[in-house]
Protein backbone atom coordinates (compact mmCIF):
# COMPACT_ATOMS: atom_id res chain seq x y z
CA UNK A 1 0.00 0.00 0.00
CA UNK A 2 0.94 3.63 0.06
CA UNK A 3 3.59 4.65 2.51
CA UNK A 4 2.03 5.48 5.62
CA UNK A 5 -1.19 4.49 5.26
CA UNK A 6 -2.85 1.66 7.06
CA UNK A 7 -4.75 -0.82 4.33
CA UNK A 8 -7.98 -0.57 6.20
CA UNK A 9 -7.34 3.11 5.15
CA UNK A 10 -6.55 2.53 1.50
CA UNK A 11 -9.22 0.44 1.00
CA UNK A 12 -11.87 2.55 2.05
CA UNK A 13 -10.40 5.44 0.05
CA UNK A 14 -10.59 3.36 -2.62
CA UNK A 15 -14.16 2.52 -1.64
CA UNK A 16 -14.92 6.63 -1.54
CA UNK A 17 -13.05 7.57 -4.92
CA UNK A 18 -15.31 4.93 -6.43
CA UNK A 19 -18.44 6.59 -4.69
CA UNK A 20 -17.44 9.69 -6.27
CA UNK A 21 -17.54 8.79 -9.95
CA UNK A 22 -20.37 5.78 -9.53
CA UNK A 23 -18.80 3.12 -9.53
CA UNK A 24 -20.20 0.07 -6.94
CA UNK A 25 -17.38 -0.59 -4.68
CA UNK A 26 -17.70 -3.42 -1.96
CA UNK A 27 -15.30 -4.21 0.78
CA UNK A 28 -16.50 -8.56 0.07
CA UNK A 29 -13.42 -9.54 2.75
CA UNK A 30 -12.14 -7.84 5.86
CA UNK A 31 -8.53 -8.34 6.18
CA UNK A 32 -5.81 -6.77 8.79
CA UNK A 33 -6.84 -2.90 9.42
CA UNK A 34 -3.08 -2.66 9.56
CA UNK A 35 -1.22 -5.01 7.27
CA UNK A 36 -3.28 -6.87 5.37
CA UNK A 37 -2.48 -7.82 1.56
CA UNK A 38 -5.73 -6.61 -0.85
CA UNK A 39 -6.75 -8.42 -3.93
CA UNK A 40 -9.10 -5.96 -6.13
CA UNK A 41 -11.42 -7.98 -8.23
CA UNK A 42 -12.46 -5.31 -11.02
CA UNK A 43 -15.77 -6.76 -12.93
CA UNK A 44 -16.23 -5.78 -16.12
CA UNK A 45 -19.13 -8.14 -16.70
CA UNK A 46 -18.99 -8.67 -20.40
CA UNK A 47 -15.49 -7.80 -20.84
CA UNK A 48 -14.75 -10.35 -17.90
CA UNK A 49 -12.92 -10.07 -14.38
CA UNK A 50 -9.60 -9.75 -13.43
CA UNK A 51 -8.18 -9.89 -9.74
CA UNK A 52 -5.32 -7.71 -9.39
CA UNK A 53 -2.42 -8.65 -6.21
CA UNK A 54 0.26 -6.28 -5.21
CA UNK A 55 3.78 -6.74 -6.84
CA UNK A 56 7.14 -5.68 -5.04
CA UNK A 57 8.90 -2.98 -7.14
CA UNK A 58 12.53 -2.30 -6.39
CA UNK A 59 11.71 1.78 -6.23
CA UNK A 60 8.81 1.01 -3.48
CA UNK A 61 6.06 2.45 -5.78
CA UNK A 62 2.65 0.98 -5.90
CA UNK A 63 2.34 -1.79 -8.07
CA UNK A 64 -0.23 -4.85 -9.30
CA UNK A 65 0.01 -8.08 -11.05
CA UNK A 66 -2.84 -9.58 -12.82
CA UNK A 67 -3.53 -12.94 -10.28
CA UNK A 68 -5.66 -14.07 -12.52
CA UNK A 69 -3.33 -14.08 -15.58
CA UNK A 70 -2.83 -11.70 -18.61
CA UNK A 71 -6.61 -12.19 -19.63
CA UNK A 72 -9.98 -11.52 -17.87
CA UNK A 73 -11.48 -14.38 -16.42
CA UNK A 74 -15.42 -15.47 -15.93
CA UNK A 75 -16.51 -14.67 -12.28
CA UNK A 76 -16.41 -18.09 -11.38
CA UNK A 77 -12.58 -17.95 -12.11
CA UNK A 78 -11.57 -15.19 -10.29
CA UNK A 79 -13.79 -16.07 -6.94
CA UNK A 80 -11.63 -19.45 -7.06
CA UNK A 81 -8.61 -18.00 -7.09
CA UNK A 82 -9.27 -15.51 -4.69
CA UNK A 83 -10.56 -18.58 -2.13
CA UNK A 84 -7.15 -20.12 -3.04
CA UNK A 85 -5.39 -16.81 -1.53
CA UNK A 86 -7.66 -16.32 1.64
CA UNK A 87 -6.79 -20.13 2.22
CA UNK A 88 -2.95 -19.04 2.05
CA UNK A 89 -3.39 -15.37 4.02
CA UNK A 90 -6.54 -15.26 6.28
CA UNK A 91 -5.58 -11.71 6.73
CA UNK A 92 -6.46 -10.69 3.11
CA UNK A 93 -8.92 -8.18 2.16
CA UNK A 94 -10.76 -8.27 -0.90
CA UNK A 95 -12.40 -5.50 -2.53
CA UNK A 96 -14.91 -6.12 -5.55
CA UNK A 97 -15.23 -2.96 -8.00
CA UNK A 98 -18.22 -3.42 -10.54
CA UNK A 99 -16.75 -1.55 -13.52
CA UNK A 100 -18.64 -1.86 -16.74
CA UNK A 101 -17.45 1.03 -18.34
CA UNK A 102 -13.59 0.43 -17.05
CA UNK A 103 -13.27 3.97 -15.40
CA UNK A 104 -11.66 2.50 -12.31
CA UNK A 105 -7.66 2.81 -12.50
CA UNK A 106 -5.46 1.19 -9.92
CA UNK A 107 -2.90 3.25 -8.18
CA UNK A 108 -0.15 2.25 -9.89
CA UNK A 109 1.63 0.43 -12.84
CA UNK A 110 -0.02 -2.83 -13.87
CA UNK A 111 2.93 -5.60 -14.51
Amino acid sequence: MVMGLTTGLWVHAQVRICDRNFIPATIVRHGDDDAGTVLVKINRFEHGVTVYTPATSLDSEPMWSRGTGPNPVSEAEADAYIARQVQYDPDVWVLEIEDRRGQYKLDGKVV
